[in-house]
């Protein structure tokens, strides 16, 4: 009997130690809101707007951390995005979207991690922390051609795995389809970073998992690039491809509204005439750099340069995007800053009211807590 007394109490002492392991939980946000200007928001008309998200889409997040002993972790998140000039729930796709990320998961330092839900897939982790367009915001969240290419950013319902040995980041994902918008896929990306220098490639399918997204009909998109870190000097090179079936709703498939200006765009989805149904493909090169002129000023531009081809009538089309940003931060926390663009579409693409050419300027303010 004392031998069992024992031996419970030595279970329970180690229960109590196992639960008594530090746990935290982190609230962040970022808040940023921005007086934009845009030309031919209607053919000859400009328009003026106090717009949620300049530089980096507002945001309410939550992460949790347990440590369970043994080089494990638990982990979690949930992130709300917001509009910060109404005070409601940023539009989003699909409708009714009110977590932007909710996923749980586990850490190995050995076997790496492993997280499910909904999350960012592989083709914008790549691009996000390896040859992103800016060194200090990642993208512009109110011009972001890129974007249209990482099919969707993130995925419902997914699994993803990534692992970090040395240099080698790898990440694997994998999501069945629940009968919701583009929510099947399967996809992976790996990159190795050595000094200044950072690259690598990615690859995801998504499929329609129900009549309103195409049952059946597959999207590709793949991504290679790099980036060179020097000091204050930062570039970077990419190259982004999109690929559909006959038959893929293309508009489901990548969510191509509002990548750039805000504005629902023909040139990225279904080209001048063609069918949104019509077996198509684009490539995006983009290239351009970030320099820190002081320790508040930094400076940057992107170009990107899009070909847009419909396989069925054989119609060409090209686009080219020009961004340019002046960040001055004010603290660590705090920034201020001035961004630019140009939007040119050629051989009859262009925005849905008609326009080929949009140009757009902000002034914005940023704080990150």
């Amino acid at each position: 009997m004392k031998k069992a007394t024992l031996a419970l109490a030595v279970l329970a002492a180690g229960t109590t130690a196992a639960w008594a392991q530090p746990s935290t939980v982190t609230m962040y946000g970022i808040v940023d809101a921005a007086m934009k200007r845009t030309s031919n928001a209607n053919p000859g008309v400009s328009k003026n707007t106090l717009a949620n998200s300049g530089l980096s889409q507002s945001r309410l997040g939550f992460t949790i951390n347990e440590d369970l002993g043994g080089g494990m972790r638990a982990l979690a998140n949930l992130e709300h995005r917001l509009s910060l000039d109404t005070g409601t729930t940023a539009g989003s796709s699909p409708a009714g979207v009110f977590w932007f990320q909710s996923w749980v998961g586990l850490a190995s330092n050995d076997f790496g991690v492993v997280t499910l839900g909904r999350q960012y897939n592989v083709l914008f982790d790549l691009n996000a922390t390896t040859f992103s367009s800016y060194k200090y915001s990642t993208y512009i969240d109110q011009y972001k051609p890129e974007l249209g290419m990482t099919l969707n950013n993130r995925q419902d319902n997914m699994v993803k795995y990534k692992f970090v040995g040395g240099p080698v980041t790898a990440e694997l994902q994998v999501s069945a389809g629940e009968g919701s918008a583009v929510d099947k896929s399967a996809g992976g990306a790996i990159k190795y970073q050595s000094g200044p220098f950072a690259f690598g490639g990615g690859y995801l399918q998504t499929e329609g998992a129900s009549a309103a997204t195409s049952l059946g009909k597959k999207v590709k998109g793949t991504i290679l690039g790099g980036a060179y870190t020097d000091g204050p000097i930062y570039v970077n090179l990419s190259w982004m491809k999109n690929k559909f079936d006959a038959g893929a709703n293309v508009l489901a498939a990548t969510y191509a509204a509002g990548f750039l200006n805000g504005a629902a765009l023909t040139a990225l989805t279904t080209g001048a005439g063609a069918p949104a149904t019509s077996s198509q493909q684009r490539d995006m090169i983009m290239f351009g750099g970030t320099y820190q002129l002081t320790t508040q000023i930094n400076l940057g531009a992107e170009y990107y340069h899009m070909e847009h081809k419909i396989d069925s009538t054989g119609a060409k089309y090209k686009s080219d995007f020009l961004s340019f940003v002046a960040d001055y931060a004010f603290s660590k926390r705090t920034d201020a800053y001035f961004e630019a663009d140009r939007t040119n579409f050629k051989n009859g693409e262009g925005y849905t009211n008609g326009a080929s050419r949009r140009y757009q300027a902000m002034v914005g303010l940023r704080h990150r807590f």
